[in-house]
């Protein structure tokens, strides 16, 4: 049996173009499971339902490696789980010639050794690709501070309206939750003001 799995990491992101990839290699729409989250975990819905259905002999299509996860020690587990454990195939569409395990098996127990050595530099690759990625995105926010550019919510400043409340409630007319509330702050923002306002 033929099964796919497509991710995509957020609900504003489109499955669509995987779709189409999974309909050409005429997969029935029930065997198509697609998830709308992070690939940081396996704890999503449809890939958790996918895998209780594949059994020996299946193949399962991805769109690419990335789409089954992100943690690379979580994709190599899982993907040893699916041609191992169940005895099925795993086919990534973007990269047949690489991400095929029916041609490992085809190879017999050399076949595993060639498989495991492969994934291992996948895994060490992927690594060094994320580490990559983190210095760039860190060297972008650095840049971007540098040039007067705020991350976060903007700040809300002390104003008369927080110094208002804060006078009430240390006087004891108003509790602190009153006080916050009337503030148009959380707690955590209330307190944090609160500090900030008696250290000057």
């Amino acid at each position: 049996m033929k099964l796919a799995y497509g991710r995509v990491s957020s609900k504003d992101q489109d499955p669509e173009r995987q779709l189409v990839k999974f309909r050409e290699l005429e997969i029935e729409d029930r065997y198509i499971f697609v998830d709308q989250a992070s690939g940081k975990n396996f704890d999503r819905p449809k890939y958790q339902a996918m895998k209780l259905l594949i059994r020996e002999g299946d193949v399962v299509y991805l769109d690419a490696l990335d789409r089954l996860g992100r943690d690379y020690d979580g994709v190599i587990a899982e993907w040893k789980y699916i041609t191992r454990e169940l005895d099925a195939d795993i086919v990534c569409l973007d990269n047949e010639a690489l991400f095929d395990s029916r041609k490992f098996k085809n190879m017999g127990d050399i076949g595993k050794l060639l498989e495991d050595q492969f994934l291992s530099m996948l895994a060490y690759v992927a690594e060094q690709e994320r580490k990559k990625n983190y210095q760039r995105q860190a060297e972008g926010i650095q840049i971007a501070r540098a040039g007067g550019v705020t991350f976060g919510r903007p700040r809300q400043e002390i104003n008369d309206t927080f110094v208002e409340a804060y006078e009430e409630w240390k006087t004891g007319n108003i509790t602190a939750t009153r006080a916050w509330k009337q503030a148009g702050l959380t707690k955590s923002t209330f307190y944090r003001r609160v500090a900030e306002f008696e250290k000057k």
